[in-house]
């Protein structure tokens, strides 16, 4: 198996550091203190964390703050879901003209658990740990972060028990790869190839309409949905969404401005949004009340 790796992204040791910033940032934790709880010095810790997120621990804390969460919902408030599928993912980073298009696969693909259905995976490296992307001839149909001990053909088995799986990279599979690479400037369409219930692809779609780097609230996507009051439904949806990161269900927090859940785990939720944010270069809230 062919497992493409980006040394620099260390992410054990910065989801350590995320760790103990979450419980610490209303102390505002030193730089010495943060490096000390990875086992490095401070000069090599601010180096790895750097490279990593693009800014350096300080404003990555900034990122993390309750009051950063409620800041960014309330700018995007009046703009929410005004961004078309084509911005959605554009920005300094140089992710332009990325469309991400869902074809909901029919009934008669899945049946007996995706009999006859040839699906090709892969664990490919992102700065969040490994990454198991698996797609069907019309697209990507999983992507997954995965745990110490879990493999791929356990995960895809139980969702696809009668498919057969083949351990295979391919160029659809290294176009989601090449989101994570600050250098590639024009990726290629991906398209999305799942099922899901009527009202969860709703969802779905309205999570792709999300910008990045922005923050929505489950109110506000069971508003987009036209149910309203379908927040635990929606809920519901986002914890079933096939499609790590792609489908961007950690855009979505609570009104209060706390994350709430995630399927791969609230310290990579914190990871990915404190990252998006420093890729998209959004400015950190109230820098003069923290310490380096």
């Amino acid at each position: 198996m062919e497992t493409k790796t980006l040394p620099h992204y260390d992410y054990q040791r910065i989801k350590v550091a995320i760790e103990y910033i979450q419980s610490q940032y209303k102390q505002h934790p030193s730089l010495e203190e943060i490096a000390e709880k990875v086992h490095l010095s401070p000069f090599h810790f601010q180096r790895l964390f750097t490279v990593w997120a693009g800014v350096s621990p300080k404003q990555f804390i900034q990122f993390l703050s309750l009051n950063y969460a409620k800041s960014l919902l309330k700018k995007e408030e009046n703009t929410l879901f005004k961004t078309s599928l084509e911005t959605g993912l554009s920005g300094p980073a140089r992710l332009h003209d990325l469309f991400i298009k869902i074809e909901g696969m029919t009934p008669g693909e899945y049946k007996n658990g995706g009999e006859n259905l040839e699906i090709e995976y892969s664990i490919q490296s992102s700065p969040f740990g490994s990454l198991l992307i698996a797609n069907t001839k019309k697209g990507i149909c999983h992507i997954s972060f995965l745990e110490e001990g879990e493999g791929p053909k356990e995960i895809l088995g139980k969702l696809y028990p009668n498919a057969n799986l083949k351990n295979k990279t391919n160029s659809m599979q290294e176009m989601v790869h090449a989101i994570f690479d600050k250098t590639e400037s024009r990726p290629e369409e991906i398209k999305l190839h799942i099922k899901g219930t009527p009202f969860q692809i709703k969802v779905w779609e309205a999570l792709l309409k999300i910008p990045a780097a922005s923050l929505v609230t489950y109110s506000d996507i069971a508003g987009r949905t036209g149910s309203p009051s379908a927040q635990r439904a929606v809920g519901t949806a986002i914890g079933a969404n096939p499609v790590a990161f792609l489908i961007p269900c950690h855009r979505v927090i609570r009104n209060s401005g706390e994350l709430g859940g995630y399927h791969w785990g609230l310290t990579r939720k914190s990871a990915i949004i404190g990252w998006e944010a420093a890729q998209w270069k959004v400015q950190p809230f109230r820098e003069e009340n923290y310490t380096s």
